[in-house]
C-alpha cells in the first residue's frame, strides 16, 4: 500500500499539550535542581522576618483578637511566593534568551499562548511550593486557626500566577541581568514591603491607603489573610476580582509580546 510504514506528523489537537507539559516539567526541574537557593533561602529569610517583628514589637498585637505573630505570618507567605513566582518566571526567559535557547523553545510546535503558559505554570508552580514550605514553618510556631483553606489556596494561586505572569513579561523585555534586578529592586521589593503584609493598613491616613489598594500584592494579602485567620481589613470578594482581572491583562500583554516576537525574534 503505497506511503504505508511512513512516520506522519503528530495531530496536538487544539492546544498541544504535551508541548506545555514538556516546558512547565523543564523549568520545574530547573527550580529543584536549586533546591537549596529555591526553597532553604526564602524559608530562612521568612523566619528572620517573623523573629525580627516578634523582638521589636514585643509579642503584641496590631489588630484586635489577634497576636503579632498569626497577623504577619500570611503576609509573609504571600510575600515569599510572589517573589518566587517572579523569579522562577523571569530568569528561565533571561536565561533563554542570553544562552541562544529561546529559539529551541519558539521553533518547537508551541503557539505563543502556549509558550505563555508552559512558563507561566511552572513558576505558578514553584511559587505555591515555596509558599507551602513557608506556611509549614510558620504552623510549627504559631496557631493559627485556618477558618477557609479553600480561599487561602485560591489567593495564593492567584497570586502566584499573577507574578508569574509578570516575571515572563519582565524576562522578555530584559536585555540583561541588570534589568532584571533593576525590576526586582524597583518594582517587586517596594510592592512586598509596601502591601500590607507586615502592617495594618487601618492605622494608616485615609488619604494614604489608596497607594496601597493599587497594590496587587495588598489584595494577595487580603485574601490569604482571611482564609489563614478569619481577618479582613477590605473585601475579599474585591480583591479576588482585581487579582482576576490583573492576571488575564498580564497575560494577554505576555501572549502578545511572545507572538510579535519582541526581543526574542531577530
Amino acid at each position: 500500500m503505497p506511503g504505508a510504514g511512513v512516520p506522519q506528523p503528530r495531530r496536538f489537537g487544539a492546544v498541544n499539550w504535551r508541548g506545555v507539559w514538556s516546558l512547565v516539567r523543564r523549568d520545574i526541574l530547573r527550580f529543584y535542581r536549586n533546591i537549596w537557593e529555591s526553597l532553604a533561602g526564602p524559608a530562612v529569610s521568612s523566619l528572620l522576618f517573623l523573629a525580627v517583628f516578634e523582638l521589636a514589637l514585643g509579642g503584641g498585637d496590631l489588630v484586635p483578637g489577634m497576636s503579632l505573630a498569626q497577623f504577619v505570618a500570611p503576609g509573609i507567605v504571600v510575600f515569599s511566593l510572589t517573589h518566587s513566582a517572579f523569579e522562577t518566571a523571569a530568569l528561565p526567559v533571561i536565561y533563554d534568551k542570553l544562552e541562544g535557547m529561546i529559539a529551541d523553545v519558539i521553533g518547537a510546535p508551541l503557539t505563543p499562548l502556549e509558550i505563555t503558559l508552559g512558563y507561566a505554570l511552572s513558576a505558578t508552580s514553584s511559587g505555591l511550593t515555596t509558599g507551602a514550605v513557608i506556611f509549614g514553618l510558620m504552623a510549627v510556631f504559631i496557631d493559627l486557626p485556618v477558618p477557609s483553606a479553600p480561599a487561602a489556596l485560591a489567593f495564593a494561586a492567584g497570586a502566584a500566577l499573577l507574578f508569574a505572569l509578570f516575571g515572563v513579561i519582565v524576562g522578555i523585555w530584559s536585555d540583561r541581568w541588570d534589568n532584571y534586578a533593576a525590576a526586582e529592586t524597583f518594582v517587586m521589593m517596594p510592592l512586598g514591603l509596601l502591601s500590607g503584609a507586615f502592617f495594618a493598613v487601618e492605622h494608616l491616613p485615609p488619604e494614604a491607603r489608596w497607594a496601597f489598594e493599587v497594590n496587587p500584592i495588598f489584595h494577595a494579602v487580603v485574601g490569604v489573610r482571611y482564609g489563614l485567620t478569619g481577618y479582613a481589613p477590605d473585601s475579599v470578594a474585591v480583591a479576588g476580582i482585581v487579582l482576576a482581572v490583573l492576571s488575564a491583562g498580564l497575560g494577554l500583554t505576555a501572549w502578545r509580546l511572545l507572538a510579535i516576537g519582541y526581543k526574542i525574534k531577530p
